[in-house]
């Protein structure tokens, strides 16, 4: 289970202010990349009985990632999400890009953070202080948090996304490489929010031309 270890000893070192920063969707063929910012008051022991819902979202179902958003709406002193989408990404790279989504949900945090706890990613130069966490969502409770905000946020863009492009069902796989998925794009061919640098889908047919009003 995830503590405040990581952000205890920033504090412990003069910093202020921590925020986690995690990032959901690295792996899909199509949608963004979302990343969430999430800080919580330094005055939190740890034991506080709604903390027990927090883990590394992908260790929880649907429904406790809903929970454990709820709870970081209601207790987190900041919440930020940012968001790269599918041309970003074509453009920069899909790692370059997650690390710019977890900047963006940084720069929508109410609060400027003096440190950031990063999930782990490849950084290349950033204008804060921060470290890199390895399994960072099992380890830390604002890690974990961002982790949950991050995923729900992506799947409820993915599930509006159906709506949009119909045909497919994004709603079901959240444009991850799934059997379904790949047979449906072989079918239909790429629509706007597929990543075309991903090599599935720029050896897929032609574009979808248009959006379904």
């Amino acid at each position: 289970m995830p503590d405040f270890s990581l952000e205890s000893e920033a504090y412990n070192r003069g910093i202020s202010s921590v925020a986690g920063v995690d990032e959901a969707g690295r792996g899909p063929l199509a949608g963004p990349v979302v990343a969430a910012a999430v800080m919580f008051s330094p005055e939190l022991t740890g034991i506080e009985p709604w903390l027990k819902c927090l883990d590394d979202s992908k260790k929880l179902t649907h429904a406790k990632r809903q929970r454990a958003v709820e709870i970081v709406h209601e207790h987190a002193l900041a919440v930020g999400v940012g968001i790269v989408g599918p041309e970003g990404i074509d453009h920069m790279g899909i790692g370059q890009a997650a690390f710019e989504a977890m900047m963006r949900a940084v720069g929508q945090l109410k609060f400027e953070p003096g440190h950031l706890l990063l999930d782990f990613i490849h950084v290349r130069e950033c204008s804060f202080s921060y470290e890199t966490i390895v399994k960072g969502d099992s380890k830390s409770y604002s890690i974990a948090a961002a982790s949950n905000v991050a995923k729900i946020t992506r799947d409820q863009l993915m599930v509006e996304a159906e709506e949009t492009y119909p045909g497919y069902e994004f709603s079901r796989h959240k444009g991850y490489p799934t059997k379904v998925h790949l047979e449906n794009l072989q079918k239909l061919g790429p629509c706007p929010i597929h990543r075309r640098s991903f090599a599935p889908v720029g050896q897929s047919r032609m574009p979808f031309p248009n959006k379904v009003d």
